[in-house]
């Protein structure tokens, strides 16, 4: 009648059964079981007939006899320990014949004490009278389970979690006390129900058919479900399902809980809005925009309706004071959007708010008096419908004027706010880390706010880096929860973040301003006249994100009526690219007043750039605070070409450049084979440059590499395109055949800047050019002298007859005297008339002034006093000696 030992107690898996036995009233055996053997190790001949106090611990034959106390009926004693029931006699109550039990230790058969719990149960006759005793133990194994059992079931009935157990069937079989609270039904009225009766509920469809997996697959699922109460609020229950298994392994009861995870669920969307939010907001440089892209984001899933107003002063060049708003300013709506509709933006101011709350020009007053910003309804921008709801009018405008006022949200309800939920688990992370409280003075409790529609309104400022920069007033209405504490605290993040993009844009816009000023002011405002060619340019910033860059164009007219065409960009973007590209532009223009050749010009050029990143090293690497590169990274490519309309030929020498397109007049696209050379600051390579004859009304077009480099193509595709575009073009005037070329190359937002020159050649008649050779002998000056005037009688210009003389005379006696033979004079009739001299010598003459008494030296000063203008330039000849003067006006 005992469980085991110790150590048999201590095993995982103790048998379970119960030993019985029977004793007639003298306490002799009478009945021995098998779970009597068991337990103690008599056999059933070993044990009937004995007396019972033999198989006490301590006890033996006759033991115990004279200590017991002797039964009320006679008989032997009861063993020790075994305090005997009292038995009913004559004239007693049946009734009073009560069973009893409690601790005995027994002795087993090997010697070892084993301590149990015996029950002792009187056998009555029909008179009522004890004829014997029915004892009974249960092993260790059997009470652990018993135990056990009763644990698992106090567990289950008072878990705070929903418990449902189902059979096979999913008819309801077991439902805890959290369960049936929230069917709102007992266990005894559910048990049996199939699933699909008791809850009809299509939301629940999902975990129905996933109890029916685990029920067909006897694998483990969960299952999220979002339900909808009665007030239409969404909730989310999380769900496991397990299948239970009977003996032969097939499934035979399927158990699921649930929890309800609506805090974690709306936490977990705030996240998830958040995270968007990063990735949403900001997306371009834009004020505006970034309003749309806030709406945009909280709309519907956040709130049903969205406003957003920013400061007037934001869209002008002044300064932002810090901290709150103290005087009336003008507000422009930028962004409005409702659940159902498009949201489009207003863009024109909405008048005054004052943050005194005073009234002002463009306020109204609300219903309750109180008077704010006019605002407009969502007529533009709420849903239609008869149930669409209103955008927040008055009284919220008070709610903006002292939010501006005070740079604090505030919210509104209609009702009193439910109390703060707490997380499925608890707050794990400690305290004050669970749902969030409400701030000092939030919220107020409004009935008024229904009657727009709503049943909460928000509304949250937009400050940066200490500024107030507009407001932002947020509404719910009936599909969503009212606003909680920790919805609070996600809309002043999200108001963070946007107020930062829109005073990141706003600085931008101002510094894009002033480069774009600084750049507009560094290229040419205007091309300048001459007949070499016809031109047309076109100059496209980069986007937004890329900054403003280093790429520039110009027109130099030469001496000779020759033309100069430039094209260049500098490496990087920012206020350093702009500055270094108008550095770039004025040297270009000096080096080619003094007639350089192209591959000698872009030398020299090479020279400056590598000056100046000398410079830029002393001083130290200082990086362009607007993006460009570190002034010691100063770098540039440069094509620089020269065009001459009297021989129609064309000089061109490239620094990195691409090469310059030639379209000829029948249409023919050609690229001239220029060498690229290096880049300028590369220092130590030389450049070549190339030389050929083009025809009249030919097309050269020069450009920079943003033109070829968009988005997903290469530069031989870009160069294909290029050639395409020419060719369709090439019977236009230039600037027809630009606007076809920029819109074919950049039909978007240009990634880097676009530089494009396009110069149509000109040839000069014959008539206009006159060249005599003239012999180098002293003698020749006045025969020379003769033919200019001869020419000038010609072209109808007697009134420059002397000035010409004396000056073709100086000239001439010059290269005579100082140069080497051949000595050539050339007229040319342009915008001006120019009169050239040239000699194989490579000595020019320098510009002096004449002592009193020196005979010499005052023969080029003359020129340059008679003669508009007069320089020196060098060719694989020699040099040339020339001067310009106006043309009379026509009568």
């Amino acid at each position: 009648m005992g469980a085991g030992s110790c150590d048999e107690a201590q095993e995982p898996q103790a048998p379970a059964y119960t030993a019985t036995a029977t004793a007639d009233a003298r306490w002799v055996l009478t009945g021995w079981s098998e779970g009597a053997r068991r337990m103690l190790g008599y056999s059933c001949a070993e044990a009937v007939g004995r007396p019972a106090a033999e198989l006490l611990a301590g006890g033996g034959p006759g033991a115990g006899t004279a200590a017991a106390p002797a039964p009320a009926s006679g008989g032997t004693p009861a063993p020790p320990s075994l305090p005997p029931p009292v038995p009913a006699g004559p004239g007693r109550d049946p009734a009073e014949v009560l069973p009893w039990s409690g601790p005995v230790a027994l002795r087993h058969r090997d010697g070892h004490r084993l301590e149990l719990d015996l029950c002792a149960y009187p056998l009555l006759d029909g008179g009522g009278c004890s004829q014997g005793w029915l004892l009974t133990a249960e092993s260790q194994g059997l009470r652990q389970r018993k135990q056990d059992r009763e644990i698992l079931e106090r567990t289950f009935d008072q878990s705070p979690f929903s418990m449902w157990i189902y059979d096979a069937d999913l008819r309801f079989w077991r439902v805890n006390a959290a369960a049936a609270r929230l069917m709102e039904a007992g266990e005894d009225e559910m048990r049996g129900r199939p699933f699909e009766t008791a809850v009809p509920d299509p939301s629940y469809v999902g975990f129905r058919e996933r109890m029916r997996q685990v029920v067909r697959t006897g694998e483990p699922a969960r299952h999220i479900s979002f339900l909808k109460e009665g007030s239409g609020q969404e909730r989310a229950w999380a769900s496991s399902i397990w299948a239970a298994r009977d003996e032969s392994d097939r499934v035979c009861a399927v158990t699921a809980w649930g929890l309800d995870m609506s805090e974690e669920y709306w936490a977990r969307r705030r996240l998830v809005l958040l995270n968007e939010a990063s990735r949403s907001i900001g997306l371009t440089l834009d004020m505006v925009r970034t309003t749309e892209e806030l709406a945009e984001v909280v709309v519907p899933r956040f709130a049903d309706h969205v406003q957003v107003d920013l400061l007037e002063s934001l869209f002008g060049n002044g300064e932002l004071r810090d901290g709150p708003v103290a005087d009336p300013v003008r507000l422009r709506r930028t962004a409005q959007r409702s659940a159902g509709g498009d949201g489009r933006r207003d863009g024109r101011a909405d008048g005054y708010a004052g943050a005194d709350g005073k009234t002002g020009p463009g306020t109204r007053p609300g219903p309750d008096g109180a008077r704010g910003p006019a605002r407009r309804g969502p007529e533009g921008a709420a849903p239609t419908g008869p149930t669409a709801p209103t955008a927040p009018t008055a009284p919220d405008g008070l709610a903006v004027v002292e939010c501006l006022a005070t740079g604090r949200p505030s919210v509104r309800l209609a009702a009193e706010p439910e109390q703060a939920a707490s997380f499925g688990f608890g707050p794990v992370l400690g305290p004050g880390h669970g749902p969030a409280c409400w701030p000092a003075g939030n919220p107020v409790v409004d009935p008024g706010v229904r009657a727009e529609g709503f049943h909460s309104v928000m509304t949250v400022p937009l400050i940066a880096r200490g500024t107030v920069l507009g407001v932002a007033v947020l509404a719910r209405g009936a599909h969503l929860r009212p606003f909680s504490a920790d919805d609070l605290m996600l809309a002043e993040e999200l108001a963070a973040r946007t107020a930062v993009c829109i005073d990141n844009a706003r600085r931008f816009a101002r510094e894009r301003a002033a480069a774009i000023t600084l750049q507009r002011s560094l290229l040419p405002q205007r091309l300048p006249g001459q007949t070499a060619v016809e031109v047309a340019s076109r100059y496209l910033p980069a986007g937004a994100r890329a900054g403003i860059g280093g790429d520039w164009f110009d027109v130099i007219p030469l001496s000779g009526a020759r033309v100069a065409l430039v094209v260049g960009d500098v490496v990087g973007h920012g206020l350093h690219a702009s500055a270094s590209m108008g550095r770039l532009r004025t040297a270009v223009r000096t080096l080619a007043e003094v007639d350089l050749p192209p591959d000698e010009l872009l030398t020299h050029l090479d020279d400056l750039v590598l000056h100046l990143n000398e410079e830029a090293e002393g001083l130290g690497a200082e990086a362009d605070p607007f993006g460009g590169v570190p002034v010691t990274d100063m770098g540039a490519t440069c094509l620089y070409a020269v065009y001459d309309p009297v021989s129609r030929r064309c000089r061109a020498a490239s620094a990195g450049h691409p090469a310059p397109a030639v379209v000829a007049p029948d249409g023919t696209v050609e690229f001239l084979p220029v060498s690229p050379g290096p880049p300028l600051g590369v220092g130590g390579l030389p450049f070549e440059a190339v030389e050929v004859e083009l025809d009249e009304g030919s097309l050269i077009a020069l450009y920079t590499d943003g033109l070829l480099e968009a988005r997903g193509r290469d530069v031989d595709e870009g160069l294909e395109r290029l050639r395409r575009a020419l060719a369709a073009a090439h019977t236009a005037d230039p600037e027809a055949t630009g606007n076809a070329v920029v819109e074919e190359m950049v039909p978007g937002a240009a990634p880097d800047d676009v530089a494009l020159l396009l110069a149509r050649t000109r040839a000069l008649a014959p008539h206009r050019v006159a060249t005599w050779q003239v012999e180098d002998d002293p003698a020749s000056v006045p025969r020379a002298r003769k033919l200019a005037a001869e020419q000038l009688a010609a072209w109808g210009l007697d009134d420059l007859t002397f000035v010409v003389e004396l000056v073709v005379s100086e000239l001439v006696t010059n290269a005579v005297r100082y140069g080497r033979p051949p000595v050539r004079l050339r007229l040319i009739r342009d915008r001006t008339l120019i009169c050239e001299v040239s000699d194989s010598s490579a000595t020019a003459p320098h510009l002096r002034r004449a002592r009193a008494f020196d005979e010499g030296g005052r023969g080029l000063l003359l020129v340059a006093r008679l003669m508009q203008g007069w320089g020196a330039r060098q060719d694989a000849g020699g040099k040339t000696i020339w001067a310009e003067h106006p043309l009379p006006p026509r009568p």
